[in-house]
């Protein structure tokens, strides 16, 4: 009787296993659509200049990834590591800096960081807590949003009219831009294509273009740069990645980006080797945070 219990509670442990193997949380994938490991993933990152890491905004996995990716890039790399984050404007930069130096507690530091992402708390404090900790370098690279809203609205004629002081804060946008790298932002709206399309496309180039410049500037001979931005600025290599190559080629740049299972389960073998050098795809259902 002891014998035949004992086999019907492994039974029950192993479908229990296979049910919960059958629902995964997350799992990672390279760009041959093969299961990755991430320590062989880690070995190979480190070997980059830059890293960009496309999320999901609000999903829990890639801010859990995230942090655990930085902590592994730290150990490889140490002070070397430095971090960059589409979430900061870079006009922030200063309360950023002086906070990492300690100069005052986070409850100074919050009121003074302008456009502070509502999930800041849940999903990106982690990152900068670790960076603070370390002593590590945290870029705030993003354009201040007041000048993407003008380009949204004029166009990008509307640099001829800021102050040198303003366009210091923004990429080199007039020299580089190119409408066709954000050709696709039309099929992403179906047949309701505004009349100010260009205008939105040249409001998204902006945002990388001045992500680009300022992880460039902040760039070293023989640093790691992680960088943190919505996954559309850095699929396919375009993006950031794009005005990274544009601006100052020869950097050593891969990718890792957040993917749901039914929009992976939908990707051609083409489009899962060029989305990214590595894929997390997550759970559809997966509860998120807050933003």
């Amino acid at each position: 009787m002891k014998q035949i219990k004992l086999s019907a509670l492994i039974l029950l442990i192993n479908i229990s296993f296979v049910i919960a193997q059958s629902q995964p949380a997350y799992e990672l994938f390279n760009q041959k659509g093969k299961i990755a490991n991430y320590d062989k993933m880690i070995k190979d990152l480190v070997k980059s200049d830059m890293v960009f890491f496309g999320e999901y905004h609000t999903n829990p996995i890639s801010h859990w990834m995230q942090i655990e990716m930085a902590k592994s890039f730290y150990k490889e790399r140490g002070d070397k590591l430095f971090f960059g984050a589409e979430m900061f404007e870079n006009g922030n930069q200063l309360v950023l800096d002086e906070y990492l130096a300690g100069f005052y507690e986070e409850d100074k530091m919050l009121p003074e960081i302008t456009q502070l992402w509502g999930n800041y708390a849940t999903d990106y404090k982690p990152l900068v807590e670790f960076a603070k900790e370390k002593k590590l370098r945290f870029v705030a690279s993003n354009i201040p949003r007041r000048y993407a809203a003008m380009i949204n609205k004029k166009g990008i004629d509307v640099l001829d009219e800021l102050s040198p002081e303003a366009l210091a804060m923004i990429g080199p946008l007039k020299e580089h831009f190119d409408a066709s790298v954000y050709a696709d932002m039309k099929d992403k709206m179906g047949g309701h294509v505004p009349p100010n399309m260009l205008n939105i496309q040249t409001a998204q180039a902006a945002k990388d273009a001045t992500m680009a410049h300022f992880s460039i500037n902040n760039f070293n001979p023989g640093d790691l740069y992680f960088h943190l931005d919505g996954a559309y600025h850095s699929d396919y290599g375009r993006g950031i990645i794009w005005w990274v190559n544009k601006i100052k080629p020869g950097y050593t740049i891969k990718s890792i980006t957040t993917v749901l299972r039914s929009e992976w389960n939908k990707m051609t073998d083409e489009e899962k080797a060029q989305i990214a050098n590595y894929i997390i795809v997550v759970a559809d259902n997966m509860t998120q945070t807050k933003r």
